[in-house]
């Protein structure tokens, strides 16, 4: 999708199913994803769900996924 950039407002990716986590408790901020049909990975504020959406290449977000897994960010301060 070459008309796709990060930073995107959420009706760009119009159509997607967004996903949320399952992190944290009820009412915290939340990140949700959608797959988009291109292929690329849509990640998003669940409180601002009209806001900034980040897109991510299958590779991209592969490699981010395994690195969280992988404790690579290490805890937040």
């Amino acid at each position: 999708m070459s008309s796709v950039r990060d930073g995107m407002n959420a009706a760009g990716a119009a159509g997607a199913t967004w996903l949320r986590s399952s992190s944290g408790p009820i009412g915290d901020s939340r990140v949700e994803v959608a797959f988009l049909a291109g292929g690329e990975v849509a990640m998003r504020n669940s409180r601002h769900p009209d806001g900034p959406v980040l897109i991510f290449t299958r590779p991209e977000w592969d490699a981010f996924v395994a690195g969280a897994l992988d404790g690579e960010f290490g805890q937040p301060a």
